[in-house]
């Protein structure tokens, strides 16, 4: 039997054995090493050859990936590893680690239960560490640390023992203090990675050594050994003795959960469900037995098999050809076929159980996020996969000749459905088409690049940057809405809220819609320590794109009767603010007293939906709205001699100086710019550094556009759109 029927074999006896199952993710800054740790891994596992391992870059299956150097989309393979005389399937997602893709890290993180936190010995915890550990621990998804590049500490920067050491230590502490910053309060401090506990292990992913506490005390091996050994070259020679492949896999083996453990308490923070019911316990317990539930993490088009969804199971299990539920879509479609990853190929399974990573091949309206289940037991959907950042560039596109229009469309609608942090909005009346994205980066590798390739000619604008909509006070007045039949009447009233409030809405400590009953407890304190009214909080409807929507009437009759549509048009206003039609943010939008007509037919979607939109607008007006522009933060790393220039380059671009510091001739700066005044920033960064200087996005904020700039921006947006191009005024009567 060939070394890789024996994979297949072994693969297709673990599947059904879910404590004997790794799902986990490789996550780093850009250019720490993550896929040459994933060859590696893989050259340990025999799946590639150990002489090409390294430079093979094997997950990096598509050709744009290989040509900039970078990894785009998350890629999945599945390995075998022998632990103790037994076999363990791992299953591995190797990450992007440019934030321009954090979309695909965010995904591979709801698909995954633990993670290999990589650093760079030398460059240390970077800003894109940060963002990634904070989307897996945002999951529930446990990390372990390692340092990768090692040898550079021994070659080129020639360090001490105890100066390595001493780096190792402030690695750990900065990753540690992460943890404790963004970890769910019961696991902070089990989740706090131990070094004498063997969850952190140092090495070179590219010369395939590895060393951790635990192996030093048990091969004898120390660190003055691999320091000689470096230093001499002998490094193949160490990879024989102190394997990467075994000591990280033997790490993921006995320090990352297996799905039955982690699901215990996974289940209760990422499905919107009630966990005491019937589909919440089969999930919770990882149970083959149940009922099929799952989330679809990722969606590739494979040339010969069409669409193909990689699917976590959480409960039941699924055969090929089974009906399969999309919840969010509500259509039923059949898994053609399953299986599980082997790098660019797929290992068709007849039957897999909960707790596994697969692929399925025919979920035609499925993407990204989507829940599945059993079409005659359908479950509330999972919580939507919430990213760090959210889109903050757009570009206008157009096909060039008439033609090409469906296929466009075609394309553009598949793009997002695969990366959720691709916005697509066409609108009806221009038949314009805006795509947004996180960055330049993305638009172009995603979308441009990808049209280029499909053979399809377009027009492309320049980038478009998307505000958002705001209020600086509470409005002055409680507005009147009434419905076109002067029937029923609303009374809305808008308040802006604290940050501390806003800040928990956008990290997604309290999730969007209604508050669930397992939930209310936990939120109604959490509002209060940001110093949100109790009893207003008592009374939330609805949570929307950083909005709240409070029910503060009393004893209003037949209100419950139309909740769902104020409920739409508190969403719809959420979406296109009363200004420019840019997203509202920081809103609470209060509903202080409603007269409805007794009749319902009276008090239909035709009549409810424009009053309270209506209402809702005419007060946001009242309440001095202004628009917010994006600005991003920055690391610059710099050398110090050019300081001078970037920092003139940073304040020609309205720009603002948080800090500085010097290390070693390199000042680093923090910097605030407008994503407005950033395009090409990246060109001059380099231009005024001699190429040695390069930047990293630490977070983009929203912040009041400066008031001389106010009215100039809503005029061109509204110009832009095709809107009436003048200032919009409230009016007496919505």
């Amino acid at each position: 039997m060939s070394k890789a029927d024996e994979l297949v074999k072994d693969i297709k006896t673990i599947v059904k054995t879910p404590e004997k199952i790794r799902n986990m993710a490789i996550a780093a800054h850009i250019d720490h090493g993550k896929t040459t740790l994933s060859d590696s891994l893989l050259a340990g596992a025999g799946m590639i050859s150990e002489d090409l391992a390294g430079s093979q870059l094997f997950m990096d299956f598509d050709k744009q990936e290989q040509e900039r150097g970078i990894t785009i989309y998350s890629a999945n393979v599945s390995m075998v590893h022998k632990y103790k005389d037994e076999n363990f399937l791992i299953n591995l997602i190797d990450t992007p680690g440019h934030v321009d893709f954090g979309g695909d890290v965010t995904r591979a993180m709801r698909a995954v239960d633990g993670a290999i936190v990589l650093v760079d010995a030398v460059d240390g915890v970077m800003p894109q560490t940060e963002t990634v550990l904070r989307q897996a621990l945002r999951e529930r998804v446990k990390p372990v640390l390692f340092i990768n590049k090692v040898d550079r500490l021994i070659n080129e920067l020639k360090l001490s023992p105890e100066q390595m050491q001493q780096r190792f230590i402030e690695t750990i502490s900065k990753v540690n203090v992460l943890i404790n910053k963004y970890a769910p309060e019961e696991l902070k401090n089990e989740w706090q990675v131990n070094i004498n506990e063997g969850e952190v292990a140092f090495g070179s992913a590219y010369k395939k050594w590895a060393i951790s506490i635990p192996f030093m005390k048990t091969s004898g091996i120390t660190f003055k050994d691999i320091i000689t050994k470096t230093q001499e070259g002998k490094e193949k020679e160490l990879s024989r003795e102190a394997p990467l492949h075994t000591i990280l896999l033997d790490m993921i083996i006995k320090k990352l959960p297996n799905p039955v453990e982690a699901q215990k308490y996974r289940i209760k923070k990422i499905w919107t469900g009630e966990i005491e019911t019937e589909e919440g316990k089969v999930m919770t317990n990882c149970n083959p037995d149940g009922e099929l539930t799952g989330v679809i993490t990722n969606v590739t088009t494979d040339p010969h098999a069409g669409l193909v969804s990689t699917v976590r199971l959480f409960g039941g299990t699924i055969n090929q050809g089974d009906e399969i539920y999309v919840v969010g879509k509500h259509t039923t479609e059949r898994a053609q076929q399953v299986g599980v990853y082997a790098g660019p190929r797929r290992v068709p399974i007849d039957s897999i159980p909960a707790g596994n990573i697969i692929a399925i091949t025919g979920i035609a309206s499925g993407s990204a996020g989507e829940t599945i289940c059993r079409p005659e037991k359908i479950i509330a959907p999972f919580e939507s996969i919430k990213h760090v950042f959210e889109p903050v560039v757009t570009k206008s596109i157009e096909a060039k000749s008439v033609n090409d229009l469906p296929k466009l469309i075609d394309i553009l609608k598949q793009r997002a459905r695969e990366d959720q942090t691709l916005a697509l909005k066409i609108s009806e009346d221009t038949g314009e088409m805006l795509v947004s994205g996180l960055g330049e980066l993305h638009l172009e590798a995603k979308v441009e690049r990808y049209l280029k390739e499909k053979g399809v000619n377009v027009n492309i604008s320049k980038p478009i940057v998307i505000y958002k909509e705001g209020i600086r006070k509470e409005s002055i007045r409680t507005v009147e809405g009434k419905s076109p039949n002067k029937h029923n009447k609303f009374y809305i009233k808008v308040v802006p809220l604290k940050k501390e409030v806003h800040d928990l809405l956008l990290e997604g400590e309290i999730k969007e819609g209604k508050v669930r009953k397992q939930d209310k407890d936990a939120v109604y304190k959490a509002l209060a320590d940001s110093g949100f009214d109790n009893d207003l909080a008592k009374k939330i409807i609805y949570v929307y794109n950083g909005n709240l929507l409070v029910n503060a009437s009393r004893g209003v009759q037949y209100l419950n009767e139309v909740m769902e549509l104020i409920i739409q048009s508190f969403k719809d206003v959420g979406d296109t603010g009363p200004l420019a039609n840019e997203p509202l943010s920081g809103v609470s939008v209060m509903v202080m007293d409603a007269k409805l007509h007794e009749d319902a037919i009276h008090r239909g979607p035709a009549q409810v939906l424009p009053a309270v939109r209506g209402a809702i607008k005419n007060a946001i007006l009242y309440a001095d709205a202004s628009i917010l522009e994006p600005k991003q933060v920055l690391r610059i790393d710099t050398p110090t001699d050019r300081m001078g220039n970037v920092m003139t380059e940073v304040q020609n671009r309205r720009g603002q100086i948080i800090d500085m510091q010097e290390e070693e001739g390199v000042t680093i700066i923090k910097a605030k710019i407008p994503v407005a005044e950033l395009f090409g920033f990246e060109a001059a960064l380099k231009s005024a550094t001699a190429g040695r200087g390069f930047q990293s996005l630490v977070d983009i904020v929203y912040e009041l556009l400066s008031n001389d700039l106010q009215n100039k921006i809503i005029l061109q947006v509204r110009k832009r759109k095709g809107m009436k191009e003048e200032l919009p005024r409230p009016t007496e009567e919505a």
